[in-house]
C-alpha cells in the first residue's frame, strides 16, 4: 500500500502541475507533509534547498528522496515514475497540438493566465518556509540569512548552491 500512496502522492501533482518543477512544489509538499506526514515542513524545507543546489530537475529530485526514506529504493523508483511518465505522456500527447495551433491567441492567453497562478503558489510556498523559519530560529536569524542570502544572489551573482551552503553553515554554527 505505501509503494501506491507515493504513486499518488507524486503522481497527482505532477499530472494536474503546470509549469514544471518549482510550480509543482506546493502540491507535492501538500502531499508528502499534509496529506501523509511523512515529512515535517522543515524537513521539506531542508530538502528542497539541498535539492535547488544540486543539478537537474527539482520534481525527479525530491521525489527519489521522499521515496527512499519512505519505501527504499523501491519507493524511490515509484515516486521517481510517478514524477516522471505523467509530463512525458502529456507532452508527447499535447506537442503536436500546441504546435499547431502556437500562433493561436487563445494557447497564448493561456500562458498568459497560468504564470500568475504560479507565481502565487510560489509566493505561498515562500511564505510558509518564512513563518517555518520564525518559529523555528527567530526573527533575527531569519533576517541575517535572508538578507544575506538575497545580496549574495542579485547583487553578486552567487550560485544558489554556494547561498545554501552558507546558510547551512551559519545555521551550524549560530543555531545549531
Amino acid at each position: 500500500m505505501i509503494y501506491w500512496d507515493l504513486f499518488l502522492a507524486f503522481f497527482i501533482p505532477n499530472i494536474i502541475g503546470y509549469g514544471g518543477g518549482p510550480a509543482i512544489i506546493p502540491l507535492i509538499e501538500a502531499e508528502v507533509v499534509g496529506r501523509y506526514g511523512w515529512m515535517t515542513s522543515q524537513g521539506f524545507a531542508e530538502t528542497l534547498a539541498l535539492g535547488n543546489a544540486l543539478p537537474s530537475p527539482i520534481a525527479t529530485k525530491m521525489a527519489g528522496y521522499v521515496g527512499y526514506e519512505v519505501a527504499g529504493i523501491g519507493g524511490a523508483f515509484v515516486a521517481v515514475a510517478a514524477t516522471v511518465v505523467p509530463s512525458l505522456l502529456l507532452m508527447l500527447g499535447a506537442l503536436g497540438l500546441l504546435y499547431r495551433h502556437r500562433d493561436s491567441p487563445r494557447v497564448k492567453r493561456m500562458s498568459q493566465w497560468v504564470r500568475p497562478v504560479i507565481a502565487m503558489m510560489m509566493a505561498w510556498l515562500t511564505l510558509g518556509f518564512f513563518t517555518e523559519s520564525l518559529a523555528a530560529s527567530g526573527l533575527l536569524h531569519t533576517l541575517i540569512i535572508g538578507i544575506v542570502a538575497a545580496i549574495a544572489l542579485v547583487r553578486f551573482n552567487t550560485h544558489p548552491a554556494f547561498v545554501v551552503i552558507g546558510a547551512l553553515v551559519y545555521g551550524g554554527l549560530f543555531l545549531g
